[in-house]
Formats: C-alpha cells, sequence, structure tokens
C-alpha cells in the first residue's frame, strides 16, 4: 500500500510556515525596558475605547482599556487582566 504523501506534504508545509514566521518575528524582536513615564500614562488611561482628531487635521489619537477579573470557580483563584494601549498616527505633508 503507497503512503499518501499529499496530506503530510499539506501538513507540514503549513507548520514549516508558521515555525519560519516564528523564528522571524523571534531574531527581529528587539528587548526593550519599562518606561515609568509610560506605565503613568497607560495608568491614567480611562476605561473603554476613545478617539479624538486635532483641530489641525494632522493628528488622530486613540486609547483602548480593558480590565476584568476572571474567577476559574466562584471561591477559587483568579486572575485581574488588565490591557491599555495608546496609539497616535501623525500625517505631515513634507
Amino acid at each position: 500500500m503507497a503512503l499518501p504523501l499529499a496530506p503530510i506534504a499539506v501538513v507540514a508545509m503549513r507548520y514549516g510556515t508558521v515555525a519560519l514566521a516564528a523564528y522571524y518575528t523571534a531574531r527581529k524582536l528587539q528587548l526593550s525596558q519599562t518606561s515609568q513615564a509610560t506605565e503613568d500614562a497607560l495608568d491614567t488611561v480611562a476605561e473603554g475605547v476613545s478617539a479624538h482628531k486635532c483641530r489641525d487635521a494632522q493628528q488622530a489619537n486613540g486609547a483602548v482599556r480593558w480590565r476584568r477579573v476572571v474567577r476559574f470557580r466562584d471561591s477559587g483563584p483568579g486572575a485581574e487582566i488588565d490591557i491599555a494601549a495608546i496609539g497616535r498616527i501623525r500625517i505631515r505633508k513634507i
């Protein structure tokens, strides 16, 4: 009985592509230091999604914060999840 190589090759190519992307990302990733000023700015972000555009129409700012407490049982251990992000898009004519 012949071994069906086509399905095995498809799976191998899929996992190979994922492994190659992970390797490339790991090589390009740069480690950074934690900035206390950045941490303070993220702590002041209000919960929810907000965005605004400046009057000069060259900059748009946005902020997102999501805080939840997740418990695995009613009285069991839990974890607090706090996700905050600040973004800016600036477009200037040169």
